[in-house]
């Protein structure tokens, strides 16, 4: 019998029309984008079935727009295939943002709660950093000790961290533009296989990111948080946790703080999970999960023949 995890993905799983099927589809998952509208006073769904994609990258709009879809495929498990998340599934964890919609799916915060919380998060970390002055750059096939070196070297003087360690050699590093294009420059001379700056628009989980982590922790206060009824695996820990005050402290840190996804997937893997489901947008969760660890199933929900296909085997 499968022990399973079910995990939620992060930026860059967006796509315009993502849940637009779940919605045409089920009464249910209409219901969590409408919930989502009204939480922001704005028709977001629109946005995520039409676009246009620049309007849906930007950062405010991604992130809780991404947790959408991820709730709304999980409402359809839920009313169409009667899932007992609580009696079905040992673990949750969600890849940054998505961290947002593990947490709602375990009940400590409602949609709407993540919804808001996920704007405001978006809106702090685009304004903590002006335009330009910052970015990130994935390193692809070195280590992590050559990535650490990387950015003590190329961040002398400047600001340069390890942001996401996602496994399967793909490790992102933030901070301050002069210092990514030196780490991608170096990476090259270390002939690492690929250093590529990425198209985002500020640098996340980073140390820069310090005044958005003061926003986030003043709204993450007046939140009502309670206990996951799954316990969460949490990215700046990549260890369990069930206490309300800990998963505070946690989504506040995890602005600043590494995403460990490779040694959370490792850390669910050691707990006994041997069924890895990503719930939302995408596939990038579960490849990065088969590429950590080739013994595990890692599968993805994000359409009604998903939802029909799993249901079959559940």
């Amino acid at each position: 019998m499968s022990v399973y995890a079910f995990v939620f993905p992060g930026q860059g799983s967006q796509s315009v029309g993502m849940g637009a099927e779940l919605a045409q589809a089920f009464p249910a998952a209409r219901a969590v984008f409408e919930e989502v509208d009204d939480a922001l006073g704005e028709k977001l769904s629109k946005i995520i079935f039409e676009g246009p994609m620049d309007t849906l990258t930007s950062t405010e709009n991604t992130q809780p727009a991404l947790m959408a879809v991820s709730m709304a495929v999980l409402r359809v498990l839920e009313t169409e295939g009667g899932l007992d998340l609580g009696g079905k599934v040992s673990l949750l964890a969600g890849h940054s943002l998505g961290e947002y919609a593990a947490l709602a799916a375990g009940r400590s915060f409602s949609v709407q709660d993540a919804a808001r919380l996920l704007r405001l998060r978006g809106l702090a970390m685009q304004k903590a950093v002006p335009a330009g002055e910052g970015g990130m750059a994935a390193i692809i096939g070195g280590t992590l000790a050559q990535v650490q070196e990387i950015c003590a070297e190329a961040g002398k003087g400047s600001v340069l961290e390890i942001a996401n360690d996602n496994g399967g050699g793909q490790i992102v590093i933030s901070g301050k533009m002069d210092a990514i294009e030196r780490a991608v420059d170096l990476a090259k001379e270390m002939k690492i296989k690929r250093a590529l700056k990425l198209p985002v628009s500020a640098p996340f989980h980073s140390s820069l990111m310090q005044p958005a982590e003061e926003v986030m922790a003043e709204a993450l206060a007046k939140t009502d948080i309670a206990a996951p009824i799954v316990p969460i695996i949490a990215n700046v820990t990549a260890d369990k946790e069930t206490d309300a005050d800990a998963i505070r402290t946690n989504l506040t840190r995890q602005i600043t703080g590494r995403v460990r996804w490779r040694e959370s997937v490792e850390a669910m893997a050691g707990m006994g999970i041997d069924t890895f489901v990503e719930i939302g947008a995408g596939k990038v969760l579960s490849g990065l999960v088969r590429r950590i660890d080739s013994e595990v199933t890692s599968l993805s929900i994000g359409t009604p023949a998903d939802i029909e296909n799993f249901l079959k085997n559940f």
